[in-house]
């Protein structure tokens, strides 16, 4: 008699719970929302920084793609047989969107997925330019390769 009424009280609070967890689901709190409506990088599916900062993104007929690095960017165009001359960088020093020819790029920055190319709209030394960006993706001359980081940061 004692083991009925102990299966009897669990299966109460069993069935009480499954209830009021489906009753919860139905209202989302603002944080549910937010990462809803996050965007996802098409190369790496990472999300993007909501601050913006190295981000890249390009216009293909109707639809805007949005990249967290601009080296996701390049790979992504060179998969895709996509061109990248329209495209735009989030500059770090004057915060704003330009077109990444006109961009100047400095390497051996942190960047989301480490390629460590930066982009800046004012002229920095030893800046580099957006064909030297892909050049440097495509032969894979960038942070992300560890031979690289280790010629660059001499360890």
């Amino acid at each position: 008699m004692k083991g009925s009424k102990f299966s009897f009280f669990i299966l109460n609070f069993l069935l009480l719970f499954f209830i009021s967890g489906c009753n919860s689901s139905g209202s989302l709190s603002s944080e549910d929302n937010e990462s809803k409506h996050k965007e996802i990088c098409p190369k790496c599916n990472m999300e993007l920084p909501s601050s913006n900062i190295h981000t890249a993104k390009l216009q293909v007929q109707d639809k805007s793609y949005n990249f967290d690095d601009i080296g996701c960017l390049v790979l992504w165009s060179k998969d895709k047989e996509i061109n990248m001359d329209e495209a735009e960088v989030f500059t770090n020093d004057t915060h704003r969107y330009i077109k990444a020819s006109k961009a100047y790029f400095v390497f051996n920055e942190k960047t989301p997925m480490n390629y460590g190319f930066a982009a800046y709209e004012l002229q920095k030394e030893n800046s580099i330019k957006i064909d030297e960006v892909k050049l440097r993706m495509l032969r894979g001359e960038h942070m992300a390769n560890p031979k690289i980081r280790k010629q660059i940061l001499g360890h």
